[in-house]
């Protein structure tokens, strides 16, 4: 579980908890032996029980009585703000800051490794749940034993022992720990699960927790054969290159993929890359139903020559390429028609946010293809009120913006924002690009421009 190294660190999982408090302890017990290696306690204050600060408390009290004995560990503590919204699972939102956190902490204290404590039960239940959620193979595969995120490696190693072992670790080392009163809150529904489902289980079937962990492993096996297929279908796929996996949802970017050559693939085909390749993009999971619902609706689409988005998901389908942006929606030119003239004054590169127009404005030193930069502080944002041409490069002849959209494939949804002008010249089109006829000449101070609509805008 650990290897020996100059400087090497081990990072912990820690809530305070029975099963994390058993893994910390094995892990400083096992680091001493390894001269160099240290043990870092990540605990994530999450503020969602009033004893939140008494367990962080606890943590810390911990960590210092074991330094102490000689054991070479020491905590690090990030508090999060959880934002739930209508139809949020509370249990999903503090999930997912929970490992955010989590991985920010491990490479601040330049962890390679992260160790989280589930066992064996966590793993049947979460292939239950899974399964009484209607959960593909991703989901009923469970958790991962091993996975590398940006540089961590996440292992867990307890996944195939029993619960009763880790009871017995801390029961022979007595070792204190809290008790997290929201497990017992039926509102949850691993909690239920756990209190009331699970003892019948049992009853009926005892070695239902084993089973059902191996059957997890199982499909564990059957997912990495999935994902090596899809790897070697993608590159197929993906007519601007294959893209890197992402650990989130927060980053920018855009994805695109071959509807119509995916489209020709058996549903179950269609389904399994789309999932893959959506997982790759955005760093996060489709859902089952999501799933379903685009592998039926894409190719009758594609059949009537029809686009559409689908804004939830950042996904829109145009000219045979599905697509996605992390703004999951676009303002669109209806959205623009309203928003008032605004005027800038900028002196130089950076960001400036327009509340007015639900966006900001980028501003980027370039060598050729800018505007000159004392253009910068005459700038006026207006909504497009027909008949405006725009220069594609020079030498080429104006167009009128929706023969320039068509050209460049720009769909309907991605043309809002505001036009850019200097005075009476028009600059920048989002979409389109630098107008031509204020490209600076070579070797003059120029800057670029580009249009970001705030994140769900619609």
């Amino acid at each position: 579980m650990i290897a020996g190294g100059d400087s090497a660190c081990v990072a912990v999982a820690f809530s305070g908890g029975r099963d994390s408090t058993a893994l910390l302890h094995a892990t400083a017990m096992a680091a001493r032996e390894w001269p160099g290696v240290q043990v870092v306690a990540l605990h994530v204050h999450h503020g969602l029980s009033v004893h939140a600060d008494d367990w962080l408390r606890h943590a810390q009290s911990m960590c210092e009585a074991w330094a102490r004995q000689g054991l070479p560990v020491r905590l690090c503590w990030r508090r999060v703000l959880l934002t739930v919204k209508t139809g949020d699972s509370v249990e999903a939102v503090a999930r997912s800051a929970r490992y955010l956190a989590l991985q920010e902490m491990a490479q601040e204290v330049s962890a390679d490794m992260l160790l989280l404590a589930h066992h064996r039960q966590d793993q049947a239940e979460t292939l239950l749940l899974q399964a009484l959620r209607g959960g593909g193979v991703g989901g009923l595969a469970g958790m991962p034993r091993d996975t590398l995120r940006d540089g961590v490696r996440w292992a867990r190693p307890w996944l195939d022992h029993p619960r009763s072992a880790i009871e017995a670790y801390v029961t022979a080392h007595g070792l204190p720990f809290i008790e997290d009163d929201s497990n017992t809150d039926p509102r949850y529904a691993r909690n239920r699960l756990r209190l009331s489902v699970w003892p019948a289980l049992l009853s009926a079937f005892p070695e239902a927790e084993a089973c059902l962990a191996s059957s997890a492993r199982r499909l564990s096996d059957s997912l990495a054969v999935a994902e090596a297929w899809c790897d070697q279908v993608l590159p197929v796929l993906c007519p601007h290159g294959v893209p890197a996996l992402r650990s989130g949802s927060d980053h920018q970017g855009e994805a695109s993929l071959d509807a119509r050559a995916w489209a020709l693939q058996a549903a179950p085909l269609r389904r399994e890359s789309l999932r893959h390749w959506y997982r790759l993009v955005t760093g996060q999971i489709m859902s089952a139903s999501w799933v379903e619902r685009l592998s039926d609706e894409i190719p009758e689409l594609l059949l009537k020559g029809r686009a559409t988005r689908w804004p939830d998901m950042g996904l829109s389908l145009y000219r045979g390429e599905l697509r996605w942006r992390n703004v999951p929606q676009v303002a669109g030119e209806g959205a623009s028609a309203q928003a008032p003239e605004t005027s800038l004054a900028i002196e130089g590169p950076g960001s400036w946010h327009v509340p007015a127009w639900h966006g900001t404005l980028r501003v980027r030193e370039v060598t050729s293809g800018g505007m000159p930069v004392w253009m910068l502080q005459s700038l006026t944002l207006r909504a497009r009120q027909g008949g405006e041409q725009f220069q594609m490069g020079p030498g080429r002849p104006p167009r009128s913006l929706k023969k320039q959209f068509q050209a460049l494939g720009v769909s309907s949804w991605s043309r809002g924002g505001p036009l850019v002008w200097v005075v009476n010249q028009l600059a920048y089109v989002p979409g389109l690009g630098m107008d031509a006829r204020v490209q600076a000449a070579t070797g003059v101070a120029q800057c670029a421009l580009e249009w970001c609509p705030d994140e769900g805008l619609g």
